[in-house]
């Protein structure tokens, strides 16, 4: 049952928990969806059947935009032809040994802080640059990880270009969203024949399971800043979680679409004794002779895979992308086959970016931190074309390679390190005591394979312990699959590890074109955002209340005498708790008073603990997160002098929304839940 609160007419105010004076009356409890499913239950707003939100028609398209740390893309579905997934068009510019399906997330700004040129087009313009005008241009590149490690992320917060200057993080996600909006935009006009209108899209953007509520809301204001859709018109604009995403494609995988590392028989043509590396080639050829179409056909069945699965499997669902590691765990209900989550969203900065930052530990080692970091701002041009030609050869990193692996030094650091330290970059290999590097005559650093795999192994270390912790858990036992999904799970060394680790407890199958399942999976999703139907909080919320004190159950200290009446204060009231299933659809109740009739505004404070069993605000762990606000103006105030305002809260989405009611005059009042700016 909800908490009760003190009965209408009883209560004079929050004084100050909620930000307003307002009141909570108790509400009475429907049946869950989520009950049914052995769960607590919280109160839905309506039987969950009214809530399903297939695509409206009026969206002729869906567009998602994978948003990566390092690579980004987007594809679309004509809502008309859902089976067919249209990947984006070939990119400006591109690597030799990469394959583009995605173009880098790289962004330059013009010395006055235009915006110039996105991806591969940046990259290559930023590296054709004068060094000495370089440093003037702005040019950012893996600005996505800023979202996830920020804590107090505002709309103020910043990010630092390559050349040490700073600009606001929203007007670069702006820029970067604006870019894919308008390419998107002129693709599908040019498909179409005539011009195709921003309002004919329904938006999806990605983002990690992980992250909190403030980081999607940013995502969501930059979107609004990019002109995709409008805080008017929310419903434009969906926020689509990565390994859910994944999830929803991988429930399509025919046989011939994935690599199965735990098969004892030969799949795809191949037996599990080839080599992983030798394993993954298929899925790369089949990639590259379908790159000129680049359209996917998504059938309308169930996969070979999907069928061995029964009522109730679970299989867990591993994105490891460039900057995190986000593991969801899903169960899976028939007969239609919609998805539950089983455990709350987990995983942290276990992403390829780590193995980066071990080779720059690396480079530190042998040539110092000082000239590190100086060369990175004296020279960033040159600093990105040393991790270009870093990041092909780490590609190359595999379990069983013999031959060693040579990265090409830029001239300008063999240059600028002479100039530093006065001795060439040769002699401080030999000082180094670094014997796992040497130094190539064509200037270039040749490292053993052994070198590269340690550099792997700290980041691959964490992703396995992380999964040992999580299938250790109650709800994690009986694992049917492990999918692997992401970039990094293109790396071979991740994949052995992986394999090791948990063949014995489950299947571990990599779709064959992993670097796009996240993004198929999304526009699916933008087709049908109802087919996860139970969802985990990864955080208790409530707000803080005054209840009648009670003696020998509340401390002393929280006392409060107003009027005659003793209250106690800083009270949590929860609405849901950390780890606690929630039905789409369903939401929690609560209605709210203002103190005085003439009052157009009440703000509520939200608080947010990753403990379940919260009593009082003031409890360690336990931070104001957020504000509810209800805007009243608009409504009559020339009904009764206690005016409640019903308020309807869903956590059952990837966002949390709120919705409120005048029950006097069962007009809607405006409400909005804001985690940024409180």
């Amino acid at each position: 049952m909800l908490p009760r609160h003190p009965p209408s007419g009883e209560m004079g105010g929050c004084r100050g928990q909620c930000g307003c004076s307002a009141y909570g009356v108790s509400t009475s409890a429907y049946s869950s969806p989520a009950k049914s499913l052995g769960d607590p239950g919280i109160t839905p707003m309506s039987p969950s059947h009214n809530l399903v939100r297939n695509v409206e028609q009026s969206f002729l398209v869906v567009v998602a935009i994978d948003f990566g740390t390092t690579s980004s893309g987007y594809a679309y579905s004509f809502t008309k032809e859902p089976e067919c997934i249209h990947v984006m068009s070939r990119w400006e510019g591109g690597d030799p040994g990469v394959s583009n399906q995605k173009t880098p997330t790289t962004i330059l700004l013009t010395p006055d802080r235009k915006f110039h040129s996105f991806g591969y087009a940046a990259r290559d313009f930023y590296h054709d640059l004068d060094p000495n005008e370089s440093r003037h241009w702005l040019y950012f590149e893996k600005f996505k990880m800023k979202l996830h490690t920020t804590g107090n992320l505002n709309m103020e917060t910043d990010l630092m270009a390559a050349n040490g200057k700073k600009v606001k993080a929203l007007e670069i996600f702006a820029y970067a969203l604006q870019y894919f909006k308008e390419q998107a935009l002129k693709e599908l006009s040019d498909q179409a024949g005539n011009g195709f209108e921003n309002s004919e899209v329904r938006w999806v953007i990605t983002v990690p399971a992980i992250w909190k509520q403030p980081a999607k809301q940013f995502m969501r204001q930059a979107a609004y800043k990019a002109g995709m859709a409008t805080p008017d018109n929310p419903e434009q604009l969906i926020i689509s979680l990565e390994p859910e995403a994944a999830s929803i494609y991988c429930r399509k995988l025919r046989l011939h679409q994935m690599i199965d590392l735990s098969s004892k028989g030969p799949v795809n043509g191949y037996s599990p004794s080839t080599t992983v590396a030798a394993g993954f080639t298929p899925a790369k050829e089949n990639i590259r002779r379908n790159r000129q179409s680049r359209t996917f056909l998504v059938e309308n069945v169930i996969g070979e895979v999907w069928s061995e699965l029964e009522e109730g499997d679970r299989y867990i669902v591993v994105d490891s992308g460039g900057g995190t590691v986000d593991v969801t765990v899903h169960q899976i209900r028939l007969p239609e086959g919609h998805l539950k989550e089983l455990y709350k969203a987990t995983g942290g900065p276990h992403g390829s970016l780590g193995v980066d930052y071990e080779f720059e530990k690396l480079l530190c080692k042998i040539f110092g931190e000082d000239f590190i970091e100086q060369f990175k701002i004296k020279r960033p041009a040159a600093w990105v074309d040393l991790m270009i030609a870093f990041e092909s050869r780490k590609r190359a990193a595999a379990p069983d390679r013999s031959n060693p692996l040579n990265i090409t030094l830029p001239f300008s650091f063999i240059d600028y390190y002479k100039k530093f330290r006065g001795h060439s970059v040769e002699h401080a290999l030999r000082k180094s005591n670094v014997d796992f590097v040497k130094w190539s005559s064509q200037g270039m650093l040749r490292m053993s394979p052994d070198a590269m795999n340690a550099l792997f192994k700290p980041t691959i270390d964490q992703i396995v312990q992380h999964l040992n912790e999580l299938f250790d858990k109650p709800e994690v036992t009986s694992v049917k699959f492990l999918f692997l999904v992401g970039g990094f799970a293109e790396a071979p060394l991740l994949q052995q590890a992986i394999q090791s680790a948990f063949g014995s407890k489950c299947r571990i199958i990599i779709p064959q074109d992993v670097g796009l399942t996240i993004l198929k999976g999304a526009v699916l999703f933008g087709l049908d955002p109802t087919v996860i139907k139970v969802r985990r909080s990864p955080l208790t919320y409530g707000v803080g209340v005054l209840n009648r004190f009670v003696e020998g159950k509340h401390p002393p200290e929280k006392l409060l005498v107003k009027d005659g009446t003793r209250w106690c204060t800083d009270v949590f009231d929860k609405f849901i708790s950390a780890d606690q299933s929630v039905a789409l659809g369903e939401s929690v109740s609560r209605s709210y008073t203002p103190a005085k009739p003439s009052q157009l505004v009440i703000v509520i404070n939200i608080y947010s603990s990753d403990k379940d069993n919260v009593s009082f605000i003031s409890e360690p762990g336990v931070k104001k997160c957020g504000t509810l606000r209800l805007d009243l103006t608009g409504t009559d105030i020339s009904v009764p002098n206690r005016r409640e305002i019903k308020t309807l809260m869903q956590f059952g989405d990837t966002e949390i929304k709120a919705m409120a009611i005048d029950v006097a005059t069962s007009k809607s009042v405006k409400a909005g839940i804001d985690f940024l700016n409180y």
